[in-house]
């Protein structure tokens, strides 16, 4: 039988490892995987198993395109096509499965498997890789990775394109790879150009985006990437650093190091932890020795903790700080300023990493049956968008002149 794959993809009847294509829309590359498995899993019997992060139901998966694939490849006298599974008369199987409802013990029935093929790789967890690829250790087993890369920071594609693994075969497949591609996706490929600017590098280019899809600052965080202002950010010692806190316990506690020049807010440091005291922080903070300013609490920073009776403006005031309190204002009025402040930040690049994840992540909730977007998602970026937002608000508050401090900073630092 002679079948026909793009030049690209001929890789996938070499034995690697790792075999991982990467690209957008119209580039043939399920096509191409769900095609060779099935192919190699008539030649010999294999157990085969085919994985996304999350797989609800059977019409989450890629069963519905083996089977078109298996009539389209004349193999239907050679596979079974059951409900839940594809059964080879060699012995051959495809079985099916979602990464994130598995445990290390629950995976470990996957053992014996000769090819995963993992659909869908931009959006699997770390989590879910640690605990997939040392479970396939069969001799000469092979995992197998589809992907349309989503930000260049996800797991996956630093995983296998930005740090590709030992025995690892890498490709990157577009439209323009695929001898097939058929004039309605041209169609749509020529017309999402001219409408949809914006998301077409990455929907049929395979580019990375600047943030998530909907993600409240898209645009700022493309225009700082653009402006090259997530950069090297070296601290001046001439500047006033100015501490901006987002107070957390269960949750995270978020805090920025900023220092301003004339407009320009430079954002050298961004740390996030939990379940520290607020002493903790105010000694890993002088252990810094920087030219210390303001420390900024949220607006609920003067409310008293019941098991101490202080409030955390009492404790870090105690603690040697000057301590101003953010004004309170509105999620939406500080969301409109943030975008506003936004083009004149700097973020250190690797120092302020997790900041600006928080600010390529953060994006609102979704009606389920309206489909229109609400409040901001309270989740696991929300905090740093928090400390975002204050930073923001208390940027012109922020100053330069020693005489604004009851102390020196070298004082509160512990400098000489």
């Amino acid at each position: 039988m002679l079948v026909e794959f793009p030049d690209k993809l001929k890789c996938l009847f070499e034995p690697k490892r790792f075999k991982v294509a990467r690209g957008g829309r119209g580039s043939a590359k399920s096509w191409s995987f769900a095609r060779a498995l099935l192919l190699q899993g008539a030649s010999e019997p294999l157990r085969i198993l085919c994985t996304r992060e999350v797989q609800k139901s059977i019409k989450d998966s890629v069963h519905k395109l083996l089977s078109d694939q298996i009539e389209a490849l004349g193999l239907g006298w050679f596979y079974q096509i059951l409900e839940n599974e594809i059964r080879g008369q060699n012995g051959t199987e495809f079985t099916f499965a979602g990464l994130a409802a598995h445990t290390i013990e629950s995976i470990k029935s996957y053992e014996g498997v000769d090819r995963v093929w993992v659909e869908e790789g931009q959006v699997v967890r770390k989590r879910s890789w640690d605990v997939l690829i040392p479970t396939i250790r069969k001799p000469s087993s092979e995992i197998w990775v589809t992907y349309n890369p989503e930000l260049e920071t996800d797991d996956t594609h630093q995983r296998f394109t930005v740090n590709p693994p030992p025995d690892s075969v890498v490709v990157e497949v577009n439209y323009s790879d695929n001898p097939w591609f058929p004039a309605v996706l041209e169609a749509e490929r020529q017309h999402s150009k001219l409408t949809n600017p914006k998301d077409y590098d990455w929907i049929w280019e395979g580019k990375c985006k600047p943030a998530v899809a909907g993600a409240i600052y898209y645009d700022e965080v493309a225009k700082a990437e653009a402006e090259k202002r997530i950069c090297n950010v070296p601290y001046d010692p001439m500047l006033k650093v100015h501490v901006v806190f987002d107070l957390g316990w269960n949750d995270a506690m978020a805090i920025s190091l900023v220092q301003k020049h004339t407009s320009e807010l430079r954002i050298i440091e961004y740390i996030e932890t939990s379940h520290k005291t607020l002493d903790y922080y105010s000694v890993m903070l002088k252990e810094k020795h920087l030219n210390w300013g303001t420390l900024y609490l949220p607006h609920d920073g003067r409310h008293k903790d019941y098991k101490t009776g202080k409030s955390a403006e009492e404790i870090m005031k105690a603690l040697g700080w000057t301590v101003a309190i953010t004004p309170n204002m509105s999620i939406e009025d500080g969301l409109r300023m943030t975008r506003m402040t936004f083009g004149r930040m700097y973020f250190d690049k690797s120092k302020t990493e997790r900041l600006v994840q928080c600010a390529k992540r953060y994006r609102r909730s979704i009606n389920q049956q309206t489909q229109e977007p609400g409040a901001p998602l309270h989740d696991e970026w929300s905090h740093g968008a928090d400390n975002l937002r204050y930073i923001s608000i208390n940027s012109e508050r922020m100053t330069n002149d020693v005489s604004d401090n009851k102390k020196p900073a070298g004082e509160l630092a512990g400098c000489i």
